[in-house]
Protein backbone atom coordinates (compact mmCIF):
# COMPACT_ATOMS: atom_id res chain seq x y z
CA UNK A 1 0.00 0.00 0.00
CA UNK A 2 1.22 3.48 -0.75
CA UNK A 3 0.27 5.81 2.29
CA UNK A 4 0.96 9.46 2.12
CA UNK A 5 0.78 11.62 5.48
CA UNK A 6 0.77 15.44 5.50
CA UNK A 7 2.10 16.65 8.73
CA UNK A 8 2.80 20.15 9.43
CA UNK A 9 6.30 19.16 10.73
CA UNK A 10 8.09 15.50 10.65
CA UNK A 11 11.42 16.69 11.15
CA UNK A 12 10.34 18.98 14.45
CA UNK A 13 8.87 18.36 17.21
CA UNK A 14 9.43 21.84 18.83
CA UNK A 15 6.21 22.65 20.38
CA UNK A 16 4.76 19.62 18.00
CA UNK A 17 4.15 16.39 20.04
CA UNK A 18 1.83 14.53 17.57
CA UNK A 19 5.35 14.23 15.80
CA UNK A 20 6.45 12.28 18.36
CA UNK A 21 3.38 9.30 17.01
CA UNK A 22 3.50 10.20 13.56
CA UNK A 23 7.24 9.23 13.30
CA UNK A 24 6.37 5.65 15.13
CA UNK A 25 3.31 4.65 13.04
CA UNK A 26 5.49 5.67 9.76
CA UNK A 27 7.93 3.76 10.79
CA UNK A 28 6.21 0.86 11.68
CA UNK A 29 4.56 0.88 8.21
CA UNK A 30 7.61 1.10 6.37
CA UNK A 31 9.01 -2.01 8.36
CA UNK A 32 5.66 -3.79 7.19
CA UNK A 33 6.37 -3.25 3.82
CA UNK A 34 4.37 -0.20 2.90
CA UNK A 35 5.89 2.92 1.05
CA UNK A 36 5.39 5.48 2.95
CA UNK A 37 5.75 9.24 2.57
CA UNK A 38 5.50 12.04 4.48
CA UNK A 39 4.84 15.99 2.82
CA UNK A 40 5.30 19.20 4.95
CA UNK A 41 5.19 22.40 4.54
CA UNK A 42 8.27 24.49 3.63
CA UNK A 43 8.61 26.44 6.54
CA UNK A 44 6.16 26.02 9.35
CA UNK A 45 6.40 27.58 12.49
CA UNK A 46 7.27 24.45 14.60
CA UNK A 47 10.74 24.52 11.98
CA UNK A 48 10.75 27.92 12.21
CA UNK A 49 10.85 28.07 16.17
CA UNK A 50 12.85 25.17 15.96
CA UNK A 51 15.94 26.87 13.74
CA UNK A 52 15.74 30.30 15.74
CA UNK A 53 16.32 28.00 19.19
CA UNK A 54 18.56 25.81 17.63
CA UNK A 55 19.90 26.34 14.17
CA UNK A 56 20.22 23.41 12.33
CA UNK A 57 21.93 21.02 14.37
CA UNK A 58 18.32 21.07 15.97
CA UNK A 59 17.70 18.35 13.38
CA UNK A 60 20.21 15.95 14.24
CA UNK A 61 18.11 13.80 16.74
CA UNK A 62 15.68 13.69 14.30
CA UNK A 63 18.45 11.89 11.64
CA UNK A 64 20.11 10.21 13.69
CA UNK A 65 16.98 8.32 15.24
CA UNK A 66 14.94 7.89 12.60
CA UNK A 67 16.95 7.23 9.35
CA UNK A 68 14.61 5.40 7.85
CA UNK A 69 12.04 7.85 7.74
CA UNK A 70 12.17 10.42 4.87
CA UNK A 71 10.49 13.96 4.41
CA UNK A 72 8.93 16.04 1.57
CA UNK A 73 8.54 19.60 1.46
CA UNK A 74 6.14 21.30 -1.03
CA UNK A 75 5.92 24.77 -1.54
CA UNK A 76 2.78 27.49 -1.09
CA UNK A 77 -0.24 26.07 -3.97
CA UNK A 78 0.83 22.43 -4.09
CA UNK A 79 -0.24 20.49 -6.97
CA UNK A 80 -1.83 17.92 -5.14
CA UNK A 81 -3.05 15.65 -7.63
CA UNK A 82 1.52 14.84 -8.68
CA UNK A 83 1.58 14.85 -5.31
CA UNK A 84 -0.65 12.17 -4.19
CA UNK A 85 -0.25 10.18 -7.50
CA UNK A 86 -0.36 6.61 -7.03
CA UNK A 87 -1.78 6.47 -3.40
CA UNK A 88 -3.64 4.13 -1.79
CA UNK A 89 -4.19 5.93 1.49
CA UNK A 90 -3.91 9.88 2.12
CA UNK A 91 -4.06 11.24 5.97
CA UNK A 92 -4.08 14.25 6.64
CA UNK A 93 -3.68 15.95 9.98
CA UNK A 94 -5.86 18.38 11.85
CA UNK A 95 -2.76 20.82 12.24
CA UNK A 96 -2.40 21.87 8.13
CA UNK A 97 -4.21 24.76 6.98
CA UNK A 98 -7.41 24.67 6.05
CA UNK A 99 -7.20 25.62 2.49
CA UNK A 100 -5.17 22.15 2.14
CA UNK A 101 -7.03 20.33 4.00
CA UNK A 102 -10.01 21.59 1.62
CA UNK A 103 -8.48 21.28 -1.30
CA UNK A 104 -7.37 17.31 -0.46
CA UNK A 105 -11.33 16.82 0.03
CA UNK A 106 -12.24 18.80 -2.87
CA UNK A 107 -9.53 16.20 -5.52
CA UNK A 108 -11.12 13.36 -3.41
CA UNK A 109 -14.63 14.64 -4.28
CA UNK A 110 -13.60 14.70 -7.92
CA UNK A 111 -12.88 11.20 -8.26
CA UNK A 112 -9.14 10.81 -6.63
CA UNK A 113 -9.36 6.61 -5.67
CA UNK A 114 -7.57 6.90 -2.58
CA UNK A 115 -9.13 6.76 0.82
CA UNK A 116 -8.82 10.08 2.30
CA UNK A 117 -8.59 10.29 6.16
CA UNK A 118 -8.71 13.38 8.58
CA UNK A 119 -6.57 12.94 11.35
CA UNK A 120 -7.37 15.10 14.94
CA UNK A 121 -5.24 15.03 18.09
CA UNK A 122 -6.27 18.49 19.54
CA UNK A 123 -8.92 20.04 21.76
CA UNK A 124 -10.20 22.45 19.14
CA UNK A 125 -13.48 20.88 18.26
CA UNK A 126 -14.45 21.48 22.03
CA UNK A 127 -12.21 24.81 22.39
CA UNK A 128 -12.43 26.35 19.28
CA UNK A 129 -15.32 25.16 17.03
CA UNK A 130 -15.92 28.00 14.99
CA UNK A 131 -12.29 27.65 13.97
CA UNK A 132 -12.85 23.89 12.99
CA UNK A 133 -15.84 24.83 10.62
CA UNK A 134 -13.57 26.12 8.38
CA UNK A 135 -11.96 22.48 7.65
CA UNK A 136 -14.68 21.28 4.69
CA UNK A 137 -14.64 17.32 5.92
CA UNK A 138 -17.33 16.48 3.43
CA UNK A 139 -15.37 14.51 0.82
CA UNK A 140 -12.99 12.37 3.52
CA UNK A 141 -14.26 8.78 3.91
CA UNK A 142 -13.41 9.18 7.76
CA UNK A 143 -11.89 10.89 10.46
CA UNK A 144 -8.75 9.23 12.79
CA UNK A 145 -9.77 10.75 16.40
CA UNK A 146 -7.15 10.36 19.06
CA UNK A 147 -9.59 9.67 22.03
CA UNK A 148 -13.60 8.60 21.91
CA UNK A 149 -14.81 11.50 24.01
CA UNK A 150 -13.40 13.67 20.61
CA UNK A 151 -14.52 10.63 18.03
CA UNK A 152 -18.26 10.81 19.92
CA UNK A 153 -17.88 15.37 18.97
CA UNK A 154 -17.77 14.15 15.18
CA UNK A 155 -20.39 11.59 15.64
CA UNK A 156 -22.96 14.30 16.67
CA UNK A 157 -22.00 15.98 13.00
CA UNK A 158 -22.77 12.94 11.35
CA UNK A 159 -20.00 10.70 11.19
CA UNK A 160 -21.33 8.03 12.78
CA UNK A 161 -18.53 4.59 12.22
CA UNK A 162 -16.21 6.60 9.99
CA UNK A 163 -15.26 8.87 13.08
CA UNK A 164 -12.52 6.08 14.30
CA UNK A 165 -10.99 6.67 17.88
CA UNK A 166 -6.86 6.38 17.32
CA UNK A 167 -4.93 6.63 20.53
CA UNK A 168 -1.57 8.49 20.29
CA UNK A 169 1.11 5.22 21.57
CA UNK A 170 4.93 4.96 22.07
CA UNK A 171 7.40 3.83 19.55
CA UNK A 172 8.67 0.89 21.25
CA UNK A 173 11.64 1.33 19.60
CA UNK A 174 13.09 4.29 20.90
CA UNK A 175 10.98 4.52 24.06
CA UNK A 176 11.93 1.46 25.90
CA UNK A 177 13.86 1.16 29.59
CA UNK A 178 17.66 1.60 29.67
CA UNK A 179 19.82 -1.49 29.09
CA UNK A 180 21.88 -0.91 32.32
CA UNK A 181 20.02 1.19 35.09
CA UNK A 182 22.57 3.42 36.67
CA UNK A 183 22.12 6.27 38.91
CA UNK A 184 18.55 8.16 39.18
CA UNK A 185 18.43 11.31 40.83
CA UNK A 186 14.90 13.27 42.02
CA UNK A 187 11.64 13.57 39.44
CA UNK A 188 11.65 15.44 36.30
CA UNK A 189 8.60 16.71 33.86
CA UNK A 190 8.83 17.53 30.07
CA UNK A 191 6.25 20.02 29.15
CA UNK A 192 5.19 22.85 27.84
CA UNK A 193 3.90 25.69 29.73
CA UNK A 194 2.02 26.82 27.26
CA UNK A 195 -1.36 29.38 26.94
CA UNK A 196 -2.29 28.75 30.50
CA UNK A 197 -4.11 25.81 30.22
CA UNK A 198 -2.58 24.22 33.22
CA UNK A 199 -0.85 27.36 34.89
CA UNK A 200 -2.54 25.91 38.37
CA UNK A 201 -2.46 22.79 38.18
CA UNK A 202 1.36 22.74 37.22
CA UNK A 203 1.93 24.96 40.70
CA UNK A 204 -0.33 22.43 42.82
CA UNK A 205 0.24 19.00 41.32
CA UNK A 206 3.70 19.63 40.37
CA UNK A 207 5.98 22.94 41.74
CA UNK A 208 4.37 22.89 45.15
CA UNK A 209 4.55 18.98 46.10
CA UNK A 210 8.16 18.56 44.44
CA UNK A 211 9.15 21.65 46.92
CA UNK A 212 7.17 20.27 49.75
CA UNK A 213 8.65 16.89 49.16
CA UNK A 214 12.16 17.66 49.20
CA UNK A 215 12.32 16.29 45.75
CA UNK A 216 14.74 18.13 42.90
CA UNK A 217 12.75 18.76 40.26
CA UNK A 218 14.19 19.29 36.81
CA UNK A 219 11.84 20.26 33.97
CA UNK A 220 12.12 20.26 30.22
CA UNK A 221 9.83 22.56 27.55
CA UNK A 222 9.67 25.75 25.52
CA UNK A 223 7.10 28.52 25.84
CA UNK A 224 7.73 29.49 29.56
CA UNK A 225 7.70 33.34 29.85
CA UNK A 226 9.48 35.23 31.96
CA UNK A 227 6.93 34.89 35.35
CA UNK A 228 6.82 30.98 34.47
CA UNK A 229 10.51 31.19 34.73
CA UNK A 230 10.33 32.66 37.40
CA UNK A 231 8.14 30.88 39.43
CA UNK A 232 10.18 28.26 38.44
CA UNK A 233 13.07 29.29 40.35
CA UNK A 234 11.06 30.44 43.46
CA UNK A 235 10.27 26.32 43.77
CA UNK A 236 13.35 25.74 43.34
CA UNK A 237 12.81 23.62 39.74
CA UNK A 238 15.71 23.61 36.98
CA UNK A 239 14.38 24.83 33.55
CA UNK A 240 16.84 23.24 30.85
CA UNK A 241 14.33 24.56 27.67
CA UNK A 242 13.41 22.32 24.81
CA UNK A 243 14.35 18.56 24.66
CA UNK A 244 14.49 16.52 21.11
CA UNK A 245 12.17 13.86 21.59
CA UNK A 246 14.41 11.15 20.40
CA UNK A 247 16.26 12.22 24.01
CA UNK A 248 13.51 11.93 26.50
CA UNK A 249 14.49 8.14 27.12
CA UNK A 250 18.06 9.06 28.55
CA UNK A 251 16.37 11.98 30.57
CA UNK A 252 13.60 9.29 31.75
CA UNK A 253 16.43 6.62 32.67
CA UNK A 254 18.15 9.82 35.30
CA UNK A 255 15.47 10.25 37.28
CA UNK A 256 13.28 8.35 39.94
CA UNK A 257 9.70 9.21 38.10
CA UNK A 258 7.76 11.44 36.12
CA UNK A 259 4.68 13.31 36.43
CA UNK A 260 1.72 13.75 34.25
CA UNK A 261 -0.18 17.04 34.29
CA UNK A 262 -2.82 17.08 31.85
CA UNK A 263 -4.09 20.05 30.28
CA UNK A 264 -7.67 21.80 31.67
CA UNK A 265 -9.86 20.75 28.16
CA UNK A 266 -8.69 17.43 28.22
CA UNK A 267 -10.13 16.88 32.17
CA UNK A 268 -13.55 18.93 31.39
CA UNK A 269 -14.35 18.75 27.80
CA UNK A 270 -12.44 15.53 26.68
CA UNK A 271 -11.80 13.36 29.02
CA UNK A 272 -9.98 9.77 28.54
CA UNK A 273 -7.52 11.19 26.25
CA UNK A 274 -4.50 11.10 27.89
CA UNK A 275 -0.96 12.83 26.24
CA UNK A 276 1.89 11.21 24.59
CA UNK A 277 3.87 11.42 27.03
CA UNK A 278 2.08 9.14 29.30
CA UNK A 279 2.87 6.33 26.47
CA UNK A 280 6.38 7.12 26.45
CA UNK A 281 7.35 7.73 29.53
CA UNK A 282 5.60 4.06 30.44
CA UNK A 283 7.22 2.49 27.93
CA UNK A 284 10.85 3.50 29.58
CA UNK A 285 9.78 1.87 32.78
CA UNK A 286 9.86 5.13 34.22
CA UNK A 287 7.68 5.21 37.52
CA UNK A 288 4.72 7.69 36.79
CA UNK A 289 2.67 10.12 39.03
CA UNK A 290 -0.70 11.67 37.95
CA UNK A 291 -2.80 14.71 38.60
CA UNK A 292 -6.63 14.38 38.70
CA UNK A 293 -7.45 12.31 35.12
CA UNK A 294 -10.09 10.02 34.62
CA UNK A 295 -9.11 6.97 32.35
CA UNK A 296 -12.81 6.52 31.22
CA UNK A 297 -11.60 4.23 28.15
CA UNK A 298 -9.88 1.81 30.46
CA UNK A 299 -6.84 2.29 29.18
CA UNK A 300 -4.91 1.69 32.10
CA UNK A 301 -5.07 0.36 35.75
CA UNK A 302 -4.87 3.75 37.66
CA UNK A 303 -3.04 2.81 40.88
CA UNK A 304 -1.09 -0.10 39.53
CA UNK A 305 0.50 1.19 36.66
CA UNK A 306 0.74 4.92 37.39
CA UNK A 307 -0.21 6.78 40.78
CA UNK A 308 -2.96 9.42 40.29
CA UNK A 309 -2.95 12.34 43.49
CA UNK A 310 -6.50 13.92 43.94
CA UNK A 311 -5.14 16.92 45.37
CA UNK A 312 -1.73 18.57 46.40
CA UNK A 313 -1.05 17.00 49.11
CA UNK A 314 -1.82 13.29 47.81
CA UNK A 315 0.74 14.41 45.34
CA UNK A 316 3.21 15.43 48.10
CA UNK A 317 2.42 12.08 49.73
CA UNK A 318 3.29 10.47 46.24
CA UNK A 319 6.48 12.19 45.75
CA UNK A 320 7.86 11.33 49.20
CA UNK A 321 7.06 7.59 48.05
CA UNK A 322 8.70 6.86 45.07
CA UNK A 323 11.70 8.91 46.33
CA UNK A 324 12.63 6.44 48.98
CA UNK A 325 10.60 3.17 48.42
CA UNK A 326 12.66 1.40 45.96
CA UNK A 327 10.22 -1.97 45.53
CA UNK A 328 7.32 1.09 45.11
CA UNK A 329 9.46 2.11 41.91
CA UNK A 330 10.42 -1.06 40.49
CA UNK A 331 6.61 -2.61 40.63
CA UNK A 332 5.30 0.54 38.78
CA UNK A 333 7.80 0.76 36.25
CA UNK A 334 6.97 -2.68 35.38
CA UNK A 335 3.36 -2.71 35.89
CA UNK A 336 3.04 0.52 33.72
CA UNK A 337 5.67 -1.12 30.50
CA UNK A 338 3.38 -4.60 30.49
CA UNK A 339 0.28 -2.13 29.86
CA UNK A 340 2.22 0.00 26.67
CA UNK A 341 3.77 -3.42 25.45
CA UNK A 342 0.37 -5.54 25.74
CA UNK A 343 -2.04 -2.50 23.90
CA UNK A 344 -0.36 1.17 23.32
CA UNK A 345 2.64 0.62 21.21
CA UNK A 346 3.00 2.39 17.44
CA UNK A 347 2.70 -1.49 15.66
CA UNK A 348 -0.52 -2.36 17.69
CA UNK A 349 -1.57 1.37 16.18
CA UNK A 350 -0.18 0.60 12.83
CA UNK A 351 -2.60 -2.61 12.56
CA UNK A 352 -5.75 -0.59 13.81
CA UNK A 353 -5.12 1.92 10.93
CA UNK A 354 -4.94 -0.83 8.63
CA UNK A 355 -8.03 -2.67 10.01
CA UNK A 356 -10.14 0.71 9.73
CA UNK A 357 -8.71 0.84 6.18
CA UNK A 358 -10.59 -2.66 5.26
CA UNK A 359 -13.78 -1.33 7.28
CA UNK A 360 -14.24 2.09 4.81
CA UNK A 361 -14.31 -0.54 2.16
CA UNK A 362 -16.95 -2.94 3.78
CA UNK A 363 -20.39 -2.30 2.38
CA UNK A 364 -22.04 -2.01 5.43
CA UNK A 365 -19.89 1.27 6.54
CA UNK A 366 -22.62 4.05 7.97
CA UNK A 367 -22.88 7.24 5.29
CA UNK A 368 -21.08 10.68 6.82
CA UNK A 369 -25.16 11.99 7.09
CA UNK A 370 -26.60 8.55 8.67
Amino acid sequence: MKIIYFTHSLRSCWNHGNAHFVRGVLRELAGAGHRVRALEPENPWSVQNLVADHGQDGFAPFFEAYPELAFETYPDGPDLAALTDGADLVIVHEWNEPALVNALGELRGRGARFTLLFHDTHHRMASEPDAMRRYRLDDYDGVLAFGASLAEAYRRLGWGRRAFVWHEAADTRLFRPPADDGERQGLVWIGNWGDDERSDELRRFLLRPAAAAGARLDIYGVRYPEGALAELSRHGARHHGWLPNPRAPEVYARHLATVHVPRRLYVESLPGIPTIRVFEALACGAPLLSAPWEDSEGLFEPGRDFLVASDEAGMTTHMRAVQHDPELRRELARNGLAAIQARHTCRHRAEELLGFVSELSAPQIESATA
